[in-house]
């Protein structure tokens, strides 16, 4: 009996269901690695941020405080210092007098400007203070002048910064002189930051002047907020590294790990990537371990059945060869023509079965691209079936077993994914098998038959003969590449053992099953052979 080629077809890993995040779409892998690097930068941001109110809350307070202390310099210096006969006047005098009773703390500096914008009082002149600015080391020669550095305002020349500062502080003298109180942040001539008030100094209406009040200890201030972010930045560099330090252990050393794995299956080491670790983690990696095991499996079987196809291939083949090789040694040693023509008859039976072994094992060699190469599609069994009937009533000799389509109800559709000639394939196998099986004597009326049905989601096709059917304990050996069983009185190597074979390996390709089983009739006895093949079917 017809058999065919099979090579193993392992079954695919079920991929687990991925589970979707709402809040950060995409990849296990790819979440974590924006979680931990939006983790970090959220400690410094969230740091900054918090530092910063902070910050503008202390120069707010600080701004406050000037104001509530400049308002009382200004009604002191207005009662004391300002004259309206017989014209509006600022006394210069009795201004210092002033300033020099209040009391100005270190951190601030008070100074009286009058109309014009001119100086004519300051707390540091008043206190024997002096603005001290830091002078820059030695130059050598060719060498250029130092540059001072500041965040917002970049490297700047000493010479530059009081230049900015003289020119800050005169605007905001000219806004204050307009009759508005001016509240800034700016620069002083030593290159730190001052909060600074301007309150017009008043009789009646008139503006006689300017009272000047800053703070200086804007510095300290944001030099304390650096300080404060410093365990935020901390925090967030030790995250980084963490996260980079988990991305690099979870990520890269088993990425690592695979390359090697691989690496050592192309050069022959080892048969299949087996990395169980891995390939239990519920992420990407572990899907790919997964793939990869299951690919490098599939590869290893495969090349263990094309090494066992070698095998019986050459076995297969060894046996019409001693044939000939004892026929022609025979052939010279006889005289009877009788004889010789024997011999050369069982060379020609024994070439013609080589012929058809090796047409058959190619056929078989070539299957698997075959069915790679080929895009499944949208197929009507029914049409398939009935042309294939078709051409063999036409191709039927006298000497042959008939072979008839049983079409189910019209109106029926019998659709499968597949491949035409892979599957015609299939059943020409399966219909040449019945027919050598079937007897031309004994039965009345032999026929093979083809029938189809649907069961469940399957589409269910049968191959059945009139024949004396199949031993039990062979109905799955028959699958087996290079087995035959052949009824008595067939001739010996009419069959080379590959169809059934094939045309099992083919319809699992298609996702279906194959199996034979004997016909009995009301007495129990084996009336013939069937065989069945189920491919599920193709649903819109």
């Amino acid at each position: 009996m017809a058999s065919a080629t099979a090579t193993a077809n392992p079954e695919p890993a079920e991929p687990r269901p991925r589970e979707r995040s709402a809040v950060l779409p995409g990849s296990r892998l790819g979440r974590l690695i924006v979680a931990l690097n939006l983790f970090g930068l959220a400690i410094l941001v969230g740091g900054a941020l918090v530092l910063n109110e902070l910050r503008q809350g202390l120069i707010a307070a600080k701004i406050d405080s000037l104001s509530t202390q400049g308002a009382f310099i200004s009604n002191v210096i207005d009662q004391a210092a300002t004259s309206g006969e017989p014209a509006p006047r600022l006394d210069p005098e009795r201004a210092r007098e002033v300033l020099q009773l209040l009391f100005i703390p270190r951190s601030q500096r008070a100074r009286v400007f009058d109309a014009h914008g001119e100086l004519i009082a300051d707390s540091y002149v008043i206190g024997d203070r002096i603005e001290s600015i830091p002078l820059p080391p030695a130059l050598k020669p060719g060498q250029s002048p130092p540059l001072h550095f500041s965040l917002f305002h970049h490297f700047r020349s000493p010479a530059a910064l009081a230049e900015q500062s003289r020119a800050a502080l005169r605007l905001e003298i000219d806004r204050a002189l307009t009759g508005q109180t001016v509240k800034t942040l700016r620069l002083a001539q030593n290159g730190q930051r001052v909060v600074s008030i301007s309150i017009p100094l008043h009789n009646v209406q008139a503006v006689l002047g300017v009272l000047t009040l800053e703070s200086g200890d804007v510095d300290k201030i944001v030099g304390a907020q650096r300080r404060a972010l410093l365990p935020f930045i901390l925090m967030a560099v030790a995250v980084t590294l963490l996260s980079s330090l988990a991305l690099s252990r979870f990520i890269a050393e088993p990425v690592l790990r695979l390359a090697r794995a691989a690496d050592r299956v192309t050069l022959s080491r080892a048969r299949a990537i087996s990395l169980p670790d891995i390939a239990r983690r519920d992420d990407e990696l572990g899907d790919l371990t997964r793939s990869l095991e299951t690919m490098t499996r599939s590869l290893s079987e495969r090349m263990d059945a094309i090494e066992r196809f070698a095998a019986d291939v050459a076995h297969e083949i060894r046996n019409p060869l001693t044939s000939i090789r004892s026929a022609v040694e025979t052939l010279g040693l006889v005289s009877d023509p009788e004889a010789k023509a024997r011999l050369t008859g069982i060379l020609k039976h024994d070439v013609d079965r080589l012929e058809r072994l090796i047409t058959d094992i190619s056929n078989a060699s070539r299957l698997d691209a075959e069915l790679s190469r080929d895009e499944p599609k949208a197929l009507d069994l029914r049409a398939l079936l009935r042309e294939l009937t078709e051409l063999y009533g036409q191709a039927t000799r006298g000497d042959q077993t008939p072979v008839r389509f049983l079409p189910p109800e019209a109106g029926e559709s019998f659709t499968v994914m597949g491949r035409e000639g892979p599957l015609s394939q299939v059943f020409r196998n399966l219909v040449d098998n019945a027919r050598s099986f079937s007897p031309l004597t004994g039965v009345e009326h032999p026929e093979v038959r083809v029938t189809l049905q649907r069961s469940g989601r399957n589409v269910v096709a049968a191959v059945e003969d009139d024949g004396p059917g199949i031993p039990p304990e062979n109905l799955e050996t028959i699958f087996e590449r290079f087995y035959t069983s052949r009824p008595k009185g067939a001739a010996f190597g009419g069959s080379s053992g590959l169809g059934l074979s094939i045309a099992r390996q083919i319809v699992e390709a298609h996702g279906g099953t194959v199996h034979a089983e004997n016909r009995v009739d009301e007495a129990g006895r084996i009336v013939g052979a069937r065989f069945v093949v189920s491919l599920p079917e193709s649903r819109p």
